[in-house]
């Protein structure tokens, strides 16, 4: 990667100064959840898919991480059958003494489904997942939103609120999104075309790129509230965050964050702000309260993008 990226995504990092004069991190906290479960890559056999499952949970138990993981159960079928394999998967991620919570099945928008159909997905998508928490005395209450898309009206969005209230799930917002998912295909794309340099090079522009985009919901956080909220994160069950998670993690830490809850971070009372969105874009939702307040549009200005490199690498033309 080039030096002058990293020069560049480094200035934003963000700290406090002691009374003495030196760097300190402020006290922060976030909510880690991973979507897309029980894995999202090019790679499709079970073995890799444990693999890639094993060295996430390893970093997440290692580091004590509460985190939530969102299941499309589409992907525990192969051959239209139920995999085995593939729902031991997430009896790992129960053993680890983490959270399950529904994606729906088909991992369809909600701004183009209709509701009845989107509705049945959600129930379609619990079927494997609800029995396994049951077992282990769990339920199954946060529902997070394919592609963030929260409906194109008002009404589309309380109706399906109201239906997902009925079932016992409560939505699960974003407030620091990415585009992890278009440095895991980069990742992935250079893996399976035998380059690890270019593995190393997604790498190395991997967590600047997720630091400056800490920075830059960060310091929403304080235009909006004036203070630092409790912030959500989104990320995906790929190989990137597989290899890479511990050094996403390192540098949480070294901005000052603990690792909390999704329960605790949505007592935030900035999670009980207006939203009034109903564009078509999938955004966190620090953005979805500033358009509810009618902000200028200079309040969205300076959010990071995904190198150029990385972009053409993982063969995508827009975030």
């Amino acid at each position: 990667m080039k030096r002058s990226l990293l020069i560049l995504m480094m200035a934003v990092v963000g700290c406090v100064e002691t009374a003495g004069g030196g760097p300190r991190p402020q006290r922060r906290q976030v909510a880690i959840t991973f979507d897309d479960l029980p894995v999202i890559s090019t790679l499709q056999d079970d073995t890799s898919w444990e693999e890639i499952t094993r060295k996430l949970l390893t970093t997440l138990k290692t580091n004590s991480i509460p985190v939530v993981g969102f299941i499309n159960e589409t992907k525990l079928y192969a051959n239209d059958k139920l995999d085995p394999a593939r729902v031991a998967l997430l009896n790992e991620w129960l053993d680890a003494g983490l959270e399950l919570g529904n994606h729906t099945f088909s991992h369809h928008s909600l701004n183009s489904t209709p509701l009845s159909d989107f509705e049945s997905d959600v129930i379609r998508g619990e079927e494997v997942t609800r029995g396994l928490m049951s077992k282990r005395q769990k339920r199954l209450r946060y529902f997070r939103h394919p592609f963030l898309h929260t409906g194109r009206s008002i009404e589309t969005r309380q109706q399906f609120e109201s239906f997902l209230h009925s079932r016992g799930y409560s939505v699960a917002p974003v407030t620091v999104d990415n585009s992890d998912w278009i440095f895991a295909r980069a990742y992935d794309n250079a893996r399976d075309t035998n380059d690890p340099a270019a593995m190393q090079q997604v790498a190395d522009a991997y967590v600047p790129y997720m630091e400056a985009k800490f920075a830059y919901f960060e310091n929403q956080s304080v235009k909006l509230f004036g203070r630092q909220i409790r912030q959500v994160l989104l990320v995906h069950a790929n190989s990137i965050n597989a290899d890479h998670f511990k050094d996403i993690i390192a540098m949480l830490k070294r901005r000052g964050y603990t690792f909390i809850t999704l329960k605790d971070a949505l007592s935030d009372k900035a999670y009980a702000s207006p939203d009034t969105y109903t564009g078509t874009g999938g955004i966190s939702w620090l953005d979805r309260w500033a358009i509810s307040r009618k902000v200028p549009a200079n309040f969205f200005k300076g959010e990071p993008r995904t190198p150029a490199f990385v972009m053409q690498l993982a063969g995508v033309t827009s975030e």
